[in-house]
């Protein structure tokens, strides 16, 4: 493994690689609340098969920075992503994979014409626009209870106040089971300051919030999380998920394109990667080829 810094217009990003330093690439994007060294197993393995991977810690996660525009909107993030791809020399071939709010941006990505990225694989969060169907609503009084952070995450310098407690909880319910011993440390350096607290949180108030209007510079990619993918998308859903229930899993695979592909993992919560990585790896490893 090695570390860069990537410097784009309103942010440095900070980032891990694994693998040779040309070639086809492979980003990959982590979730909330979670960091780059979530991608510890799959960098290696895509690395194995000649891929130059690299996992940036995104938009106001430490070691990256706090974004100077202050956006946490998905269009920014969506924009940092190509600005990576941008950046590294990154060609037709490249890939992107996403968990979480990674898979957000990775699921919007796929759905935008202008998008770098060849094949998408997202995990644990399906695209928006495929749960808009009239079976999603036997799932949804479980699905509510699942989301209460959500509405907790809007609320002003609380979530802030109670991060350490807050990512202990949501690591322990949504992958139970699972010891996060490894992961926790990372985590809560990566929330270190109260201004990185502020940008993280700030993903959820603008992605529900009308203000602050997405920045000028983002607004291309504007609306393109609520469509569905254009591209080849693998999606990878845990059957233990405590976060989003799995049985979602079900309804996305009608709005994806030709080559897609879903799968649900067995015994793995939410944090799928690194509960059964030899089992994702495996299932990526094939979906995006040598």
């Amino acid at each position: 493994m090695r570390q860069t810094t990537i410097d784009l217009d309103a942010v440095s990003l900070r980032a891990l690689q694994w693998g040779p330093k040309a070639g086809p690439l492979a980003v990959l994007l982590h979730g909330f609340p979670d960091t780059a060294h979530t991608w510890r197993h799959l960098g290696p393995q895509l690395a194995e098969d000649g891929w130059r991977v690299v996992a940036p810690f995104t938009r106001g996660y430490a070691p990256s920075t706090v974004p100077s525009d202050g956006s946490g909107h998905v269009a920014a993030l969506m924009d940092d992503a190509v600005g990576v791809h941008r950046a590294l020399g990154g060609d037709e071939r490249a890939v992107l994979v996403g968990h979480d709010w990674g898979a957000i941006t990775a699921n919007a990505l796929a759905a935008h014409a202008d998008s770098p990225f060849a094949r998408v694989a997202s995990l644990a969060v399906p695209p928006f626009l495929s749960l808009q169907t009239p079976r999603s609503l036997r799932f949804l009084p479980r699905q509510l209870r699942n989301s209460w952070y959500i509405a907790f995450n809007q609320l002003p310098r609380l979530p802030e106040r109670r991060a350490e407690d807050l990512v202990r909880k949501l690591w322990a319910d949504w992958s139970p089971g699972y010891d996060a011993a490894a992961d926790l440390p990372a985590v809560l350096e990566a929330l270190g300051t109260p201004a990185h607290r502020r940008a993280v949180f700030g993903y959820y108030r603008n992605l529900v919030r009308p203000w602050p209007r997405v920045p000028e510079p983002y607004r291309r990619w504007q609306g393109a999380e609520m469509r569905l993918p254009v591209v080849p998308t693998l999606y990878l859903h845990g059957d233990q998920d405590g976060c989003l229930d799995p049985r979602l899993a079900s309804l996305v695979g009608p709005g994806l394109p030709d080559g897609s592909e879903v799968h649900v993992v067995a015994n793995a919560g939410h944090f799928l990667q690194l509960e059964q990585p030899e089992e994702v790896g495996r299932l990526v490893r094939s979906f995006v080829g040598p």
